[in-house]
């Protein structure tokens, strides 16, 4: 029986799907008129949007508190 899902998964999850969707989108639509990523070399620009969704992706994942979980306490 498949048990709740962790809230570190969970939020993990949600972040990665803002990010990726999201934010990234918002950088997208507004690159043209705010330059966000001007300052940057074309050849990095790419590689700092790939790396923002597993950023957030993991700070979601440490930031959120374990599930506990009753089913496992004394194995060890």
């Amino acid at each position: 029986m498949a048990g709740p899902i962790e809230s570190k998964v969970g939020w993990a999850t949600a972040a990665a799907y803002v990010a990726s969707s999201g934010l990234l989108g918002a950088l997208a639509a507004v690159q043209d008129n705010a330059r966000v990523l001007e300052p940057l070399p074309d050849s990095v620009s790419p590689l700092v949007l790939a790396l923002v969704p597993g950023l957030l992706t993991f700070a979601a994942g440490w930031k959120a508190r374990h599930t506990p979980r009753p089913d496992l306490e004394g194995e060890e």
